[in-house]
Order: C-alpha cells, then structure tokens, then sequence
C-alpha cells in the first residue's frame, strides 16, 4: 500500500469521525482547495503530510473520543535493573491493546513523535482484510443467533 492510498484511508476515517480536511487543508497547506485526492498527493510529495498525521485536529478525529479502539504494541527488547542491581534483558512480546481513553489522541501522536516512520505506525489502525473477515462473521452469527 502506498503513502498515498495509506492517507486516503487515514482521512476517510478522520472524515467520517467529523474531521474537515478541506478546511484544515486551506487554513494549513493553501487557501486554493485543488480536490481531495490532489491535495493528498501535494501532501505526499511535498513531504508535508507530516503537518497532517500530527495535526491536532486530525488525531482527535482518527483517535475518536471514547471509541473502543484496538492496536497491536510491537514486540520490544530492553535492558534494566533488576532489584539486586544486576542489568537484565527484558523480552516482550508483541500484544493487542484495547483502550478508549478520552485523549488517547495524545498518546499516539507522542508514540508517533518517537517513531521512524509514522505513516507505518498509522497503519496498524487499518482495517485489515482478515479484520474485516471477522467483524463480517460476527454479524452473521449475531443475525442468525438473533
């Protein structure tokens, strides 16, 4: 999946939790609005999507207020000390978490600030294929249970 296409999604989810990205793309980018699918590619190749993922606006509306949301926390090694003072090696496995923090908005773009690439730390929120496969399951066990 390309930065644009990653984007394009990023927005329609922003844009469906009542995220204005017309608006937020003339008061930031240009008060000339060129269409939502140009914008998003002056945005990529002018590198200025970074204005966009950690705008404020934006991640209030990605990160909707008090939705449940799920994530994958990536698999991470670090070293501390341990109670006798010895360095140990700590091992943690990748895991999903669940939250629906009112301003959880802010944790993800403080993790998106520490991050390489935040693009790639935005596409653990997609659906995935295999996502979407259950959810469609579920509803039909609902449907056929009720």
């Amino acid at each position: 999946m390309t930065r644009t296409e990653t984007l394009l999604i990023l927005i329609s989810q922003a844009l469906a939790n009542g995220f204005e990205f017309r608006r937020w793309y003339q008061a930031n980018i240009s008060p000339e609005w060129p269409g939502s699918e140009e914008a998003v590619a002056i945005l990529v190749t002018e590198g200025r999507y970074y204005s966009l993922v950690f705008s404020h606006d934006f991640a209030r509306a990605l990160w909707k207020r008090g939705a449940q949301m799920n994530f994958i926390v990536p698999s991470a090694t670090y070293s501390r000390m341990n109670g006798k003072g010895e360095v140990v090696t700590i091992n943690r496995k990748p895991f999903t978490r669940r939250t629906i923090k009112a301003d959880v908005w802010k944790y993800h773009l403080r993790q998106m600030a520490v991050t390489d690439d935040p693009i790639r730390y935005l596409k653990r929120f997609l659906p995935t294929h295999e996502g979407m496969q259950n959810q469609l399951e579920e509803a039909e066990n609902l449907s056929v249970a009720g």
